[in-house]
C-alpha cells in the first residue's frame, strides 16, 4: 500500500481550503488531422496510460486525516469515464479552443476516480484535432506530467529538455565522513573539514529559509493581481520560436529563463499600466517551482520541487534592463539556499505526523496570502516532435492551476523549436489574459530586435543600445 506523501498531500488540503480553486494541471496536444476514430483513439490511448500504474489507481482518505491517504488499484475503473469527445463550435479557432479548455480546467477532478481526464476534441479549424490531459497536481509536478504525456505518443517517452535542469546532474550524495586512518592528525584534520562543511551548510540552508519566510510574510504592494477567485477561468496560450530565445540567449549571456520571467515581467508591466495601476519594485513576487528531480526519476509519479520567490522588476521600463536584472536577481537567490531550504522543508515533513501536517496546511491555504501575486513555472518539454497514431503534435501548450488568491498563473513548455506561455486566469478578475499573452510575444520580438546590438554604459549608468556593427 504505497502512501502519499505530505508534499503531494498539501495540493488536496490546497484544493479543499477554497471551494472556488482546482488544483490540476493539464496540457493541450494540437494535431494535424485527419482525426482517427473515438473508438480506435479510446483503446489506444487507454491502454497506453494504463500502462502507467498511478493512473488506474484510486486515492482512499484516512478517517479525520489520522493517516496519510494511499492508493488502491481501481478495480472498477471504467475507461469512458476518464477519456471523452468534445467538439468546438465554428469556427473552431484558437479563441474557441482557448474557452473551452478553461471550461474543463476549472472543474474539480472526481476523487472517487483515478484522478486524470484525457479530452479527444474535435472540429479546429484548418483539419487539425487536440487532445487535453488533466492530471491532479497531487499525482504529478510538471516534468512528471510531461513524462505521462509523452507515453501515450507512438514513442513513448523521448529526450526531453528535462536533462538540462541542474537537479539532473546534481549528486545525491550527502556529505562524506573523514576517511579512516591510524593518523590522529588526520583524525582531526578530516572532523575539521567536516564540520566546517556541516556549519557552511547549514547556515546556507538557514539564509535561503529565513528569504522563504520573509517573501511569505511580507504583503506585496496592493494591486489588483491578488484577492479572491470565483470558480470560473480564462485561459490564453502564445509561443514564440526557440531560434528567437537563442538569439537573445547568446546576446545577453543569459539562460531560457531568464528570457520568459523577462517576457513575463514586460507584460506584467503593461498589464498594470493599462488597468491604471504602477509598476513598483515589491508589485510581482513570483513563485517559481524549481525541479529537484533527479535524472533517474524522470519516470516517478509524483512532485519534486523546491522554491524561489524572487521579485520581477516591473518598475523598470527598459526591456534590456529588465532582462539583465531578471537574471541578477535569480542568479542571486538561486546562490541563496532557497531550493535547498524548500527541499529540507519538504523531506523533514515526513517526519511528522501526518493528521499535524494536514491541520498545518489546511489552515495556512485558508489565510489571506498577500506576499506571492503570480506563478511561473517552466516545465522542460519533449525535444522532439511527438505523434499519436501517427498525427503530428504541431503544438503543445501547458495549463497551470490556480489558489492561494493568485489570479493569473503562467507555465512556460519547450517544445522542439518552439517556447509556448500557458496563462491561466480568473474569470472576473483578470479578462485581460489575452493581452498578457501577446504581451509576452512582443516582448520577445523586442529582445530579439535588440539582441543582435552592442549595449553600453552611460555615464549614469543607464544602458543605450548602439546599432550595427
Amino acid at each position: 500500500m504505497e502512501q502519499l506523501s505530505t508534499f503531494d498531500a498539501g495540493f488536496l488540503h490546497a484544493e479543499d481550503s477554497d471551494r472556488h480553486v482546482s488544483l490540476a494541471i493539464g496540457a493541450v496536444a494540437v494535431l494535424a488531422g485527419p482525426m482517427p476514430s473515438f473508438d480506435a483513439l479510446t483503446a489506444t490511448i487507454g491502454e497506453r496510460v494504463l500502462s502507467l500504474p498511478r493512473l488506474g489507481q484510486v486515492l482512499h482518505t484516512q478517517p479525520l486525516d489520522l493517516g496519510a491517504p494511499h492508493w488502491a488499484d481501481d478495480t472498477d475503473l471504467d475507461i469512458s469515464h476518464h477519456i471523452r469527445l468534445a467538439a468546438l463550435p465554428r469556427p473552431g479557432d484558437d479563441a474557441a479552443l482557448s474557452r473551452w479548455v478553461a471550461e474543463v480546467m476549472e472543474r474539480r477532478l472526481d476523487r472517487d476516480r483515478p484522478l486524470w481526464e484525457c479530452w479527444i476534441v474535435d472540429g479546429l479549424a484548418h483539419n487539425r484535432w487536440a487532445i487535453l490531459i488533466k492530471v491532479h497536481h497531487c499525482i504529478a509536478d510538471g516534468i512528471a506530467a510531461t513524462h505521462m504525456l509523452s507515453r501515450i505518443c507512438d514513442d513513448g517517452a523521448g529526450d526531453t529538455f528535462a536533462t538540462e535542469i541542474c537537479a539532473a546532474h546534481e549528486s545525491t550524495r550527502g556529505l562524506r565522513l573523514p576517511a579512516l586512518t591510524l593518523n590522529p592528525v588526520d583524525w582531526i584534520a578530516g572532523a575539521w573539514r567536516t564540520s566546517v562543511g556541516i556549519t557552511s551548510a547549514a547556515a546556507h540552508v538557514l539564509h535561503g529559509a529565513a528569504e522563504i519566510a520573509g517573501g511569505l510574510l511580507r504583503p506585496a504592494a496592493t494591486s489588483s493581481l491578488t484577492g479572491p477567485l470565483s470558480s470560473m477561468r480564462r485561459y490564453a496560450s502564445v509561443e514564440v520560436s526557440m531560434e528567437q530565445v537563442t538569439k537573445i540567449c547568446n546576446g545577453f549571456d543569459v539562460t531560457i529563463n531568464d528570457v520568459a520571467l523577462a517576457a513575463i515581467t514586460d507584460s506584467y508591466r503593461m498589464m498594470l499600466l493599462r488597468r491604471g495601476e504602477r509598476p513598483l519594485p515589491d508589485s510581482l513576487r513570483t513563485l517559481v517551482p524549481v525541479s529537484v528531480r533527479a535524472a533517474d526519476a524522470a519516470d516517478k509519479a509524483d512532485n519534486r520541487v523546491s522554491v524561489m520567490l524572487p521579485w520581477l522588476p516591473v518598475e523598470e521600463a527598459d526591456p534590456v534592463a529588465q532582462l539583465q536584472t531578471v537574471h541578477e536577481r535569480l542568479t542571486r537567490t538561486k546562490a541563496s539556499g532557497q531550493r535547498q531550504a524548500g527541499n529540507i522543508f519538504v523531506s523533514a515533513a515526513k517526519a511528522i505526523p501526518f493528521a499535524l501536517t494536514a491541520w498545518t496546511v489546511r489552515t495556512l491555504t485558508r489565510l489571506p496570502q498577500r506576499g506571492v501575486v503570480t506563478l511561473a513555472t517552466n516545465v522542460p518539454g519533449p525535444r522532439k516532435r511527438l505523434r499519436i497514431m501517427g498525427r503530428e503534435v504541431i503544438r503543445l501548450l501547458p495549463i497551470p492551476p490556480l489558489a492561494l488568491n493568485l489570479r493569473t498563473g503562467i507555465a512556460i513548455m519547450s517544445y522542439a523549436d518552439h517556447l509556448a506561455f500557458g496563462i491561466i486566469g480568473d474569470y472576473d478578475a483578470a479578462p485581460d489574459v489575452d493581452e498578457l499573452a501577446s504581451g509576452i510575444e512582443r516582448a520577445v520580438e523586442r529582445l530579439t530586435a535588440v539582441s543582435a546590438g552592442h549595449w553600453r554604459s552611460t555615464p549614469v549608468g543607464t544602458l543605450s543600445l548602439v546599432q550595427g556593427g
